[in-house]
């Protein structure tokens, strides 16, 4: 009885994965699609190891050392570090004020018109497609370009760039925060408007108090995004560390950008320890 079924154990076939195939058909089908969009974008790793290269990035790197702490300049260095600070926390907040109301009309489960056939249903759905188009437009155009037209309005300083992530911020954050909305249990609030609750009663007390965490989190997120973005802008005038930068790569001062370089980096990490202290008091 043993050897039988030691028999039968030993014919039974290999174990083979079932959507093996249809995982080698999607990563075959990837290659295909990857491997033209490389070649169009003249990606090359190779030539980074190539002798002459190496030694072209060699010099280069060894311009930044030693980093520069001259007095001078690292008061100019705290200066720019709290400008950018400034510009990311104003920058996001004004980007808040323009996202939650448009936010709200673009929210399909907030439409009180969408309950039953009416008059205003037609009029309510052109009015979320165009707040829609809008917060498309608002966030297509990067920062950067905002901010050069901005500078161009307001001239070289902090407000350039506090406008500029506004506006692109400001459609990010309006698009997330439908999405995050509608993507909740929508039932009450739906009851709450056949009960005939307005769409701000409906928000606050169905939609907000079960999205809040997520909200919240995605919104700090973005706070610690716009903290990167604002060095970046600085180098089209808008204050900073960026234009900071720009001033010290211009006159070929290595040690200078090294230094503005390690306080960016500490900033970088100072705003995600930040973000994920209050991700864990908001879980």
């Amino acid at each position: 009885m043993s050897v039988a079924l030691g028999s039968a154990a030993t014919a039974l076939p290999p174990l083979r994965d079932p959507a093996a195939r249809g995982r080698l058909a999607v990563l075959l089908a990837a290659a295909v699609v990857l491997w033209p969009l490389l070649v169009l974008a003249e990606f090359r790793p190779a030539a980074l190891f190539e002798a002459g290269n190496l030694q072209v990035m060699a010099d280069f790197l060894r311009g930044f050392l030693p980093p520069s702490t001259a007095p001078d300049f690292l008061a100019l260095l705290a200066r720019a570090t709290l400008e950018t600070l400034a510009i990311a926390t104003a920058g996001l907040a004004l980007a808040f004020v323009i996202a939650a109301p448009l936010a709200v009309l673009a929210t399909r489960t907030l439409a009180v018109a969408r309950i039953g056939p009416g008059p205003g249903r037609r009029r309510n759905a052109l009015l979320r497609a165009g707040t829609r188009a809008l917060l498309t437009l608002l966030r297509a155009i990067p920062e950067v370009v905002w901010a050069l037209i901005f500078v161009r309005a307001l001239g070289l300083g902090p407000g350039a760039g506090v406008l500029a992530l506004a506006v692109t911020y400001g459609g990010m954050l309006g698009k997330v925060y439908t999405e995050i909305l509608e993507s909740g249990d929508t039932r009450s609030a739906r009851a709450l408007l056949e009960a005939g609750a307005g769409r701000l009663g409906a928000l606050f007390y169905a939609l907000v108090p079960s999205t809040a965490q997520e909200l919240a989190s995605y919104t700090v997120y973005r706070w610690e995004c716009a903290v990167r973005a604002s060095v970046v802008m600085g180098f089209v005038g808008a204050g900073g560390l960026g234009q900071l930068m720009d001033q010290s790569m211009k006159m070929l001062n290595g040690g200078e950008a090294s230094t503005i370089l390690l306080t960016f980096l500490l900033l970088v990490v100072l705003a995600d320890a930040a973000s994920a202290v209050i991700r864990r008091v908001l879980a």
